[in-house]
């Protein structure tokens, strides 16, 4: 019989010694296989630096994957950095590895969650709702998800946060600058210090159910009504910091839709590109987590998306810059590339990279969305393009290696990466540069769903 999932352990030791002894030991062996190297052939040293990195990488997601909570977060986030020091056939490897941490999280036992939920809600679940599922239908890094019913009648989806992760995220945040280096050594063009930043301020955030509540008011604010996309309503009166109380939602999940038709699959991929991108032009928002259990194809021919803790703000004049760099590569104006990658942060020192260079990368990284025809994407289209574009065999992989990403456009590349790798395993085909250009270029819809998209934008745009 399988072990009962137990809580993440929530004092500054326990989780203090887990990172430490992960630091301690993997630095002294990096160490000690630096040491080693001095003696050995260039391609026994990068063997062997390989095989250092491979071992770092599996410690490393078992010691994340046991602490849940910010712990599991970070490693959810760094899935999707491309660890340039593994060998070419272990990073995807590692890669889908620490996506696991996002996609297979057992929930814990009720018994676990009851003295929370009567704290938080002032009552038992049983006294505050007509009907509570003592048995979790989802889990992740933070919480789970109990079905209920309301007094009033309404179906709701109770997301209860897991006891002790939020008094562990302070002691998981200050323990993440020991594993800093670590990570600079398997991703060695990463900048750590701005990730660290970026991350802290973002998993506070997303702990905090009440921020999550009005992200999520907002976007469900923002398309009520909307012809093919929507958002559960947040039940206020019923949500506190650590449990957060909206509309059930039900419908197909991804692997459900994956086997449907040709059509049903292209419009389903239509709209997820559609949404997500949308959420960055109208509403100057970003969600970094558009996973695959996070939407639902809806009975009606919608879908509804979940899930709005990992969410940033965007400066409107980042995303100005954004859409510049698009523009330039639209125009093949390898000096304008330059510039726009200057201007919004990404080159350390603009007067070290070649203009024509940058042009060709950012041209092939984003391929999928700049290039025009109609293509149907698959799983192995997928993973060429990010390794012929981003890997070692790229031509530009030493040049990327020298760049950095500025702290806004790092749930802005995550979201870009998971809608991709999503249109990838859904295989969806349309013209994604004519749909992207709506968002980036301001260009005339291109199909059915940007009419109806345009129109329903179009007074709310006006009135803004």
């Amino acid at each position: 019989m399988p072990d009962e999932p137990r809580r993440p352990p929530s004092s500054r030791l326990s989780r203090t010694a887990r990172l430490g002894g992960l630091v301690a030991g993997q630095s002294a062996r990096w160490a000690g296989t630096r040491a080693a190297n001095l003696v050995r052939s260039p391609e026994r040293a990068d063997a062997a630096t390989g095989e250092r990195a491979t071992a770092l990488a599996v410690e490393l997601v078992e010691q994340l994957g046991k602490l849940r909570g910010a712990a599991m977060k970070v490693g959810q986030v760094l899935s999707t950095v491309d660890f340039t020091a593994l060998p070419e056939e272990e990073r995807e490897r590692f890669k889908q590895t620490l996506a696991a941490l996002r996609d297979d999280v057992p929930p814990l036992p009720f018994k676990q969650l009851e003295k929370l939920l009567r704290d938080e809600l002032g009552e038992r679940p049983s006294a505050v709702f007509a009907d509570f599922e003592e048995e979790a239908f989802a889990a992740a890094s933070i919480g789970q998800v109990h079905r209920a019913v309301t007094r009033e009648g309404e179906a709701v989806a109770v997301k209860v946060q897991y006891p002790g992760v939020a008094e562990a995220v302070d002691t998981d945040m200050r323990n993440l600058t020991l594993l800093l280096p670590l990570v600079k050594r398997l991703a060695p063009g990463l900048d750590v210090k701005a990730l660290y930043a970026e991350l802290r301020e973002r998993i506070a955030e997303e702990l905090d159910y009440e921020i999550e509540a009005q992200h999520q008011r907002a976007v469900a604010r923002a398309h009520r009504g909307h012809p093919f996309a929507t958002v559960p309503e947040v039940h206020t009166r019923l949500s506190t910091r650590r449990v957060l109380v909206s509309d059930l939602l039900v419908g197909a999940r991804f692997e459900d839709v994956k086997g449907r038709d040709d059509a049903t699959r292209d419009r389903f991929g239509e709209i997820l590109f559609r949404f997500y991108f949308g959420l960055v032009k109208h509403l100057g928002r970003v969600s970094g987590d558009p996973h695959p259990g996070n939407y639902l194809l809806l009975p009606d021919g919608r879908v509804g998306f979940l899930d709005f803790g990992l969410m940033r703000v965007l400066d409107p004049g980042y995303l100005d810059g954004e859409r510049e760099v698009a523009a330039a590569v639209e125009a093949r104006d390898p000096d304008a590339v330059h510039a726009a990658l200057a201007a919004v942060g990404y080159l350390p020192d603009p007067d070290d990279f070649d203009p024509d260079d940058l042009l060709a990368q950012i041209a092939a990284m984003g391929a999928w969305y700049l290039e025009p025809g109609v293509r149907r994407f698959t799983p192995a289209y997928v993973s060429d393009l990010l390794d012929s574009a981003g890997g070692p065999r790229s031509p530009w992989f030493e040049q990327m290696r020298r760049q950095t990403i500025p702290p806004q456009a790092l749930l802005l590349r995550r979201m870009e990466g998971l809608v991709f790798a999503t249109l990838g395993e859904v295989r969806a085909a349309a013209d994604w540069n004519a749909i992207a250009r709506e968002y980036y270029l301001d260009a005339p819809p291109a199909t059915p769903l940007g009419v109806a998209d345009a129109a329903f934008w179009a007074p709310r745009s006006a009135a803004a």
